[in-house]
C-alpha cells in the first residue's frame, strides 16, 4: 500500500538523523495513514469511499468515518 492519504497527498519525505557530532545520515520521514471507509464531509453525493487517510485530516474534520454494517456495536 502506498503511505499516500487520499484527501491531502501527503506522501513520505526525506529527512536526516543528526548526530551529536553534526553527522548527517538520510531517512524517511512517513505520515501516519491509516485505511477507513468516510464519507467526504461538504460532498454532495454522499458516496462512501475506502481508502488511506491521514490522521491530521480525520482531526480536521475533513472526512466523516463511516462504520461498517457488519460491525456489531457493544452496548454498555
Amino acid at each position: 500500500m502506498a503511505r499516500i492519504c487520499g484527501i491531502c497527498d501527503k506522501h513520505p519525505s526525506v529527512g536526516c538523523f543528526v548526530s551529536n557530532a553534526n553527522n548527517r545520515v538520510k531517512r524517511w520521514i512517513y505520515p501516519n495513514v491509516h485505511v477507513v471507509r468516510y464519507k467526504i464531509v461538504g460532498d454532495a453525493r454522499n458516496h462512501v469511499h475506502r481508502g488511506p487517510v491521514c490522521t491530521k485530516c480525520v482531526k480536521a474534520g475533513k472526512i466523516q468515518k463511516v462504520i461498517s454494517k457488519h460491525v456489531k456495536v457493544k452496548s454498555i
